[in-house]
Parts: C-alpha cells; sequence; structure tokens
C-alpha cells in the first residue's frame, strides 16, 4: 500500500536547502509508519510576513499552492505558517483536511492550561495572531503576545543562534507566566522549531511547538477519517482553477 501523502506548504519562495530547514522541524521518528510529508515552497510571494501586504501575498500563494492537492493524491494538506494562510479557502476547496498551524497550536494549548502565551521573534508578526485569535475567537484564553524583538530568518532559522535567541525566549516565556497568568507557550512561528526542546525542558509549563503539532492533527484526521465541515467551509460554485494557478492570466 502507497504512503499517503501530506502536502506542508512553505509560504515564503526559498530553495531547496531552505525547504529543507523547514522540514527538518519533523522528527522522521513522529512521523506515523504509511504517511510521507512533502513540503513544497510557494514559489514567488511574500518575504517576512511582517506587514498587510505580505498578509495578502501569503494567504494567495498558499491557496494557489494547495488548491490542486487533491487531484495531485495528497490526503491532507498542513499549511506551514501559524498565520494559517490561505486555511479558511482551502477548506472551501478542497475535502482533504487542511489544518493550519495556528488553530492546532492553539486548541492543543488549550487541552493543557487555562491561558496561553504566544511567544514570537518580533512584534511585526502580531498582526499575523490578531487576525487568527478573532476569527477563531481565543482571545478569551490568550494571555499575551511577546516577542524577543530579534529580526526573524526564514530560511536558515535559528541556526547558529541558539545560546542568545534560546535565553531571549526563556526570559519572555517566564515573564509571561508571573506577570500575564500564561500556564501554556505556543511559538509563534514553525520557524522557532528548533528552540521547542531546550525551552520545553528548561520551562515549567509545556511549550507547544507548531509545525509538529499541525502535522500530527493532520495524520490523526486521515487516520480517523475526518475532514472539515462543507456545511462550514461551503465549495464555490463556479470555481476558477486553473486561473488561480496560472496567477489570473
Amino acid at each position: 500500500m502507497s504512503d499517503k501523502r501530506v502536502k506542508v506548504i512553505v509560504p515564503i519562495p526559498m530553495d531547496a536547502a531552505g525547504v529543507a530547514n523547514r522540514a527538518s522541524q519533523l522528527p522522521p521518528e513522529l512521523i506515523a509508519p504509511g504517511f510521507r510529508p512533502e513540503y513544497v515552497a510557494v514559489t514567488w510571494g511574500a518575504a517576512l510576513g511582517d506587514s498587510y501586504h505580505d498578509m495578502l501575498l501569503m494567504d494567495w500563494t498558499v491557496f494557489q499552492a494547495g488548491i490542486r492537492a487533491e487531484e495531485e493524491g495528497y490526503s491532507a494538506v498542513v499549511i506551514d505558517t501559524v498565520s494559517d494562510s490561505g486555511l479558511r479557502a482551502l477548506r472551501s476547496r478542497l475535502n482533504i483536511p487542511v489544518v493550519g498551524p495556528g488553530e492546532a497550536a492553539f486548541h492543543t494549548a488549550m487541552m493543557l492550561g487555562k491561558k496561553f502565551t504566544i511567544l514570537t521573534m518580533w512584534d511585526e508578526w502580531f498582526p499575523l495572531y490578531e487576525k487568527t485569535l478573532t476569527e477563531y475567537g481565543y482571545w478569551s484564553r490568550c494571555a499575551s503576545l511577546r516577542s524577543i524583538k530579534t529580526r526573524p530568518d526564514v530560511r536558515e532559522l535559528l541556526e547558529g543562534k541558539e545560546e542568545v535567541v534560546f535565553a531571549k525566549l526563556k526570559a519572555q516565556a517566564e515573564a509571561a507566566m508571573k506577570e500575564d497568568g500564561a500556564d501554556v507557550i505556543v511559538l509563534g512561528s514553525t520557524t522557532m522549531h528548533q528552540s521547542a526542546r531546550w525551552l520545553a525542558d528548561n520551562l515549567p509549563i509545556p511549550v507547544i511547538n507548531p509545525g509538529l503539532t499541525a502535522y500530527k492533527q493532520a495524520e490523526l484526521l486521515v487516520q480517523l477519517g475526518l475532514s472539515h465541515s462543507k456545511k462550514a467551509f461551503p465549495a464555490p460554485e463556479v470555481g476558477c482553477d486553473a486561473a488561480i494557478v496560472q496567477g489570473g492570466l
């Protein structure tokens, strides 16, 4: 029997080395037997996700990259950004499960605690979380948004910066616990996955690694034979797949 393929869409255009760095967030031993994640970067679009301009581009290019996933033979789609860019549009178009790290991480955090803090690299990403927290109605369970005010590297990630970055993240997480009442930490980007284990080992509360959480949720949905409700996410009566894939040309 062939593997169940999961398309993981990276929302920033990058080369094979950059995509491999993103794919390293899934330890091989945590990939369920019979599943094969395939990381694919969008071919054009946003650079950093640091503005409403980039938010629009990520929504569009992730949607563009995922619209044919079902006919390509994938069993599920995972969006590799906590902004959950293009999530609802893809659920409207596809019947296979579509999972976003933001939604998956927030729900997991709410099962493990009462209040979560989103801990991220810089303040410029706050609008991404403001959008999803509002859409999902999670503000009452969010203790705070905190950042270490450090410009991210969406390709090289945290490689070579661990000594400085990890300590800054830990300090902000401790402040979130003491000052904001957080009892769970959600990492604000799948690009921060290299810090997840270290933080979990050095903090007394759970640390949610969003990319890994979203991928495992996708596996679970496939295994259970579940997908999103088409009453909640109805398909368009008239589709424009060819034009969307070709960029409207």
